[in-house]
């Protein structure tokens, strides 16, 4: 059960990130382009944390 909660809560820590790197790009009066990068970069960090909870998950 808990690695389950693992799994979801760092799955929606991606989704925020993905979330914000969206509205970095479509959002010109922020005027920060360059972040997009920054929170595309984290949005694939933390799922590749989420695949990496996963797969250990599957193993134990």
């Amino acid at each position: 059960m808990e690695k389950r909660f693992d799994l979801t809560l760092v799955v929606l820590i991606a989704l925020v990130w993905l979330a914000l790197a969206v509205v970095y790009q479509v959002s010109p009066s922020l005027g920060m382009p360059g972040y997009v990068r920054v929170w595309g970069v984290g949005a694939l960090v933390f799922l590749g944390l989420a695949g990496a909870i996963a797969v250990i998950g599957r193993r134990s």
